[in-house]
């Protein structure tokens, strides 16, 4: 199911201006993530309210933290059909959610946020996650 682009688009517009590459193609996916030196974050964004009140506003509050992934990416669920799919096929041992963070480090998978640590949290407690996760995979 694809949502009406009218809804999403402010939503891809607020990842872009903090940063994020939209990756719409599953060769996009390859390219920056699976193909990628060093660390990329990717954000499987959504049209939930975790995502809107929590995820966003807690993914720009982990931006400031001072290890942050050298390449920041985003794909959307419910939009970006084939990108998420074949992404989330990188991490297929993680049930797919959304929204949804994986962090990796030279192509490889090393860090999974699911929806279920997101959802009924703050964006704080969410930028905890990620500023852990960034220090974790950044060693």
């Amino acid at each position: 199911m694809r949502y009406p682009e009218e809804i999403v688009t402010p939503m891809r517009r607020e990842m872009v201006q903090m940063g994020f590459q939209e990756l719409r193609t599953p060769e996009e996916v390859r390219t920056q993530v699976e193909q990628s030196e060093g660390t990329v974050l990717l954000f499987v964004n959504s049209v939930c309210g975790c995502a809107g009140g929590i995820a966003r506003p807690g993914l720009a509050l982990a931006l400031s933290h001072d290890q942050v992934p050298a390449k920041l990416t985003t794909t959307f669920a419910g939009m970006d059909l084939e990108a998420t799919e074949y992404a989330r096929n990188l991490f297929s041992e993680y049930p797919p959610s959304s929204p949804q963070v994986a962090i990796f480090r030279n192509g490889k998978v090393a860090e999974v946020i699911q929806r279920h640590q997101i959802e009924g949290t703050t964006a704080e407690h969410f930028a905890g996650l990620l500023t852990a996760a960034f220090d974790r995979v950044a060693v």
